[in-house]
């Protein structure tokens, strides 16, 4: 029995759908003004392995995922620059082209930590005049109001605002998160659709002027036009609770009367050094930073399938590096027995492996279940059918082990100089251990090893080879 965590009410809960046999999730996407670092891509392993094991429960899953493309103000002033607009300057590029190129990247990067399309991809762009049809919906309702800013959503109309976060709005200060206008009557209330802004280059007709949506209205509208008025799960990263999730519901709620989601979903932070990944702290490590120190991105996924996805993950190039080394073994495992076919599904792995799953997407115990039923003595044919039931939830591509561990060397190419550098030392080694300076000898083989380089030893003399897993800078 699938049990997850439902942020709205703070425990575990078990999961029933809105209609038999089907589930909607809505997955709150990318603003697309800049790369995304592998920070973004945890939130995203969290939502797709929640929609695969879904589908391996038999469940039909229509998942939409947003495309902000328009409407996301650098800071949560609704007077702040467009992070659109302002990277279309820097780069000499029109908004539309600044977000089609880091669209293709950033789904080209799920693709290599082989997270699956959604069933919608939903880009705010192209869904304009579905926010308008919910603003005009609220203000019917009467949650609007207009600034000099644009149309506002009245906070103090929906009783329940401060209830999903445990906002103390009485104690929030005035300009605390947002920039108050003279017309705005609460610090909390946002932007529904921004006026005077002659000099926006994304703008729409509406029949409150020309302007732009705001950020928040974009994910309501288009969750509830594919979605419906009533959805399963939303996903999302913890640091849109207390702002855009909150201001989700006012808005859905506010226009359909109905509750809008039964199960949030929320991801935690992908730290480095215990510190928050972001690119404002230059710590924005990409996929790219991964593969060029000699990482698979599947390294990446398997890493983060060994932690809880509601907590904080901490980043090290030593993490990386051990999870690489576990998956190439799990890989190696795979290619000795992918020969053998016609198994069967061993029941009491995969009744573990559900359990581990049931318990709110418990990977970490779903991996202990793999690694036990690799190590066992199960007859080779009946591993493969089994492992393979398990990677269709945890997805690293076990069926192609072979593949990936040619995939691997090309990331693990380092340059001759280096080698020739590795080679160097170790030579330094050597005349270190003759005059019995071992302690120097010990130096300078953790400085090769430091390099993503081993030390073997044979009857010919020793020599230098990259390191099986990556190498640790």
């Amino acid at each position: 029995m699938l049990k997850l965590y439902n942020t709205a009410t703070k425990q575990k809960e078990v999961f029933k759908s809105i209609k038999p046999n089907e589930v909607t999730v809505y997955s709150c996407g990318m603003t697309v003004y800049s790369f995304p670092h592998i920070g973004h891509l945890k939130a995203y392993l969290m939502s797709d392995t929640l929609v695969r094991y879904l589908r391996d429960l038999g469940y039909r899953v229509k998942q939409v995922m947003n495309v902000t493309d328009v409407g996301h103000n650098l800071n949560d002033s609704d007077d702040a620059d467009d992070k659109m607009e302002v990277r279309a300057k820097q780069e000499n590029l029109t908004p539309w082209d600044v977000a089609r190129k880091y669209e293709k990247m950033f789904f080209d990067n799920l693709n290599e930590i082989n997270i699956s399309k959604p069933s919608i991809i939903a880009r705010a762009t192209e869904n304009v005049n579905h926010m308008i049809d919910l603003i005009k919906k609220l203000e019917q309702n009467g949650y609007v109001y207009q600034t000099k800013v644009g149309l506002q959503f009245d906070t103090s109309k929906f009783a329940d605002y401060a209830k999903f976060a445990n906002l103390d709005l009485e104690n929030q200060k005035a300009g605390a998160r947002v920039e108050i206008d003279d017309g705005r009557k609460n610090p909390w209330d946002f932007a529904l659709w921004i006026l005077n802004k002659p000099n926006h280059i994304m703008k729409w007709n509406s029949p409150w002027g020309v302007g732009y949506p705001g950020w928040h209205i974009e994910c309501s509208a288009m969750c509830l036009h594919y979605l419906g008025e009533q959805v399963d799960i939303h996903t999302g990263g913890v640091d849109h609770i207390k702002i855009h999730h909150t201001n989700e519901i006012a808005q859905s709620e506010g226009a359909t009367g109905k509750k809008f989601v039964n199960y949030w979903m929320h991801s935690g932070h992908l730290m480095v050094d215990n510190a928050k990944m972001s690119k404002s702290l230059g710590n924005g490590y990409t996929l790219e930073d991964l593969k060029s120190r000699g990482y698979h991105p599947l390294a990446l996924r398997y890493m983060l399938l060994k932690g809880d996805y509601k907590k904080p993950f901490n980043f090290t190039w030593e993490n990386i590096h051990n999870a690489q080394t576990e998956l190439v073994k799990i890989w190696r495992a795979m290619s000795k027995i992918v020969n053998n076919v016609g198994g069967n599904i061993i029941d009491k792995y995969l009744n573990k492996f559900r359990d581990a799953l049931d318990d709110d997407l418990n990977t970490s115990l779903a991996i202990t279940t793999m690694w036990d039923l690799i190590n066992s003595k199960e007859a080779p044919e009946d591993k493969l059918a089994t492992l393979e039931k398990f990677d269709k939830v945890l997805g690293l591509d076990l069926e192609n082990a072979d593949y990936k561990l040619n995939e691997l060397e090309d990331y693990q190419n380092i340059s001759y100089l280096d080698k020739q550098t590795a080679t160097l030392l170790l030579n330094e080694r050597e005349q270190a251990r003759k005059d019995k300076n071992y302690a120097l000898a010990d130096e300078i083989r953790n400085k090769i090893e430091s390099m993503g380089f081993v030390i073997e030893d044979s009857k010919e003399g020793s020599f230098v080879k990259l390191a099986d897993f990556g190498k640790i800078k």
